[in-house]
């Protein structure tokens, strides 16, 4: 993984910065990839520890944009990265599958970041699966620094076997910090474009030929796993033996310390004749994974008697707690007495809520006001499917929302006017070809854009419509009423969504126009990437008459206050969170919320 005499530090580093830094040591020339949480600081970090910029790092307009990318820049001869969370790699599968079959001639590495558990997802898939039904060899790090070696074995191997190679993660292996052993970056090497057309022109008759070197090359892949530096056999009491992978290895260990396991870090295509070896050796044999049994089953269509989901949950993260558990459960481990209980304070249940001064709040109050029918999509402004909003009817994936609109409007099953609701991000991302067929097929339908101008749920990345590049460089900013109305769009407004009756007026106009209708709400994210703070207001407490209005907003900022006066409660605004954006100013029915200046507001509530 390099060259003998290198000279080497150890540094901390979470999984997504040192798999930035194995690619960075493998010579990686370009890195492609969408935002999407656990995956998105990689790409991040590859910017940070490239400042002479040896290497092309982009933030795509999407995943299957990414991928496409990294495929022509591996054809072209220089190794390269993309990056996604799970789900992102449903949007890439399209050129992942073919790619199994033209090959990649210099290094093509695909991180796909799981997240089980479900932190910040709409699914919990298993995408092991995936590498299985793609043909592709499957990489599994159980740390930090098994992230950056097998970056670099990932890149060696995708060579080795002209393959694409899917690197998977999860999301405490994304985020959680171990010491790494690191060397020197490599310089790309910039191979150059060399002509093959029967490799990389999938018509039938030179895909056909392509299908049978895929099969021959699984078959090469599967000869290599059984000797591979990735599996380990650590050998202890014989008595019980622990198959398993990834994360769940470093439960396994802190659970049974004694317990002969073998790791494997290569999972796809799986080593069958170092797996029946090691089952002779010991006992009993359990799988712990997380997710789906993919080992637990393949191992027993191999003849083996194995036992794995009978002891250990199919949905959300394993935790050396639950494993414990699952191999106490087994008679692995003996069963102890319960520590005591240790008593915790009740707590309050905190749901999550939008930021305070976010500017996708009163488009939802609008919506809701008009009694509209609403499919969302993925960003933060889900949260207006919650109290005190809801506002929002559904959410599947990334730019559903204009097509599930069309079709809600089309099953003339909605008496109430039908709008979708996207981000600016998303809009770009998949929402395009959506209201594209809108206007085609002549469906009357509003489209909300929420623009922000950033990819505010992962952090504040770049997308076309902020005018710069993942560096920070300029760039062309897509203008999103220009480009909905060259699409077709009868209208598209852009309205400030802090003038409470401007945005009222556009969406009630919008959803009264026959044809594809747009609003454009116009204002950045209170967040990302830079906050925005004006001046904070407060509550005048004898003009406050506790009617709820500004409740309705689900501002955190605006609180109960613990006392009465006059015999009543009262709001008060905390003006430490506060942005100063001066919405709920507008709704308040006796002008009791106003800038918090001098001692016009007394002790500021």
């Amino acid at each position: 993984m390099s060259s003998t005499g290198e000279s080497s530090s150890s540094v901390l580093l979470s999984g997504n910065e040192a798999i930035a830094q194995g690619a960075r040591e493998a010579g990686v020339g370009v890195a492609t990839g969408y935002p999407g949480t656990p995956s998105t600081e990689i790409l991040e970090a590859l910017v940070r520890s490239d400042p002479d910029r040896d290497v092309y790092v982009e933030w795509s307009s999407n995943e299957k944009v990414a991928i496409d990318v990294a495929l022509g820049a591996a054809i072209g001869g220089t190794r390269a990265l993309v990056t996604m969370k799970h789900v992102g790699l449903n949007v890439a599968s399209d050129t992942f599958m073919t790619a199994a079959y033209t090959g990649v001639r210099a290094g093509l590495v695909v991180v796909s970041a799981d997240d089980p558990g479900m932190h910040s997802s709409q699914n919990e898939q298993d995408n092991r699966f995936v590498a299985r039904f793609a043909g592709v060899p499957l990489l599994e790090p159980s740390d930090s620094a098994e992230a950056r070696d097998l970056t670099v074995a990932a890149f060696e191997i995708a060579e080795r076997f002209d393959t694409p190679v899917l690197l998977r993660t999860t999301t405490r292996i994304a985020h959680a910090r171990a010491l790494v052993s690191v060397r020197p970056a490599r310089r790309p090497d910039r191979g150059g474009f060399r002509r093959d057309r029967p490799k990389y022109v999938m018509l039938p008759g030179f895909a056909r030929q392509r299908r049978i070197v895929l099969l021959d090359r699984l078959a090469a892949l599967a000869e290599y796993a059984e000797t591979s530096p990735l599996q380990r056999v650590e050998l202890g009491d014989l008595s019980v033996g622990v198959i398993t992978s990834s994360i769940a290895y470093q439960y396994v260990r802190e659970a049974l310390p004694e317990a002969s396991v073998l790791k494997l870090g290569l999972t796809h295509p799986l080593p069958a004749r170092l797996i029946r070896d090691f089952c002779s050796r010991v006992e009993r044999v359990l799988v712990v994974e997380e997710l789906d049994p993919y080992l637990e089953d393949q191992i027993r269509a191999l003849g083996i008697a194995v036992e794995g989901k009978r002891f250990f949950a199919r949905a959300g993260e394993l935790g050396p707690d639950s494993v414990r558990a699952g191999l106490r459960l087994a008679g692995a481990v003996a069963e102890t007495a319960a520590p005591a209980a240790q008593q915790s304070p009740p707590t309050t249940p905190r749901p999550p809520l939008l930021c305070p001064g976010c500017p996708h709040v009163v488009p939802f109050l609008a919506l809701r006001q008009l009694g509209a029918v609403v499919t969302g999509d993925i960003g933060c402004y889900t949260l207006a499917a919650s109290a005190p909003l809801e506002a929002m009817d559904s959410c599947v994936a990334m730019g559903s929302s204009i097509g599930m609109a069309i079709g809600v409007r089309r099953s003339g099953g909605a008496s109430a006017p039908v709008v979708a609701a996207i981000g600016d991000s998303t809009f770009m991302h998949a929402g395009i070809p959506a209201l594209v067929d809108a206007v085609t097929n002549g469906t009357d339908l509003t489209v909300l854009i929420l623009d922000n101008g950033t990819t505010a749920m992962t952090g504040g990345q770049a997308q076309p419509g902020t005018g710069s590049t993942i560096r920070g460089d300029p760039s062309t900013r897509i203008d999103l009423a220009a480009l909905c109305l060259a699409l077709g769009a009868r209208s598209a407004e852009v309205v400030d969504p802090y003038d409470v009756a401007a945005t009222h007026r556009a969406l009630e106009k919008a959803v009264a126009s026959s044809g594809v209708s747009v609003v454009i709400t116009d204002r950045p994210c209170v967040e990302a990437p830079v906050k925005v703070r004006d001046t904070p207001f407060a509550v005048v407490a004898e003009r406050c008459i506790a009617c709820q209005l500004c409740m309705n907003l689900g501002c955190p900022s605006i609180v109960w206050d613990g006392g009465l006066y006059e015999g009543r409660r009262r709001v008060r605004i905390d003006a430490s969170t506060c942005t100063g954006c001066a919405v709920c100013a507008q709704l308040c029915p006796t002008e009791a919320m106003v800038p918090l200046t001098g001692t016009a507001a007394g002790d500021g509530r």
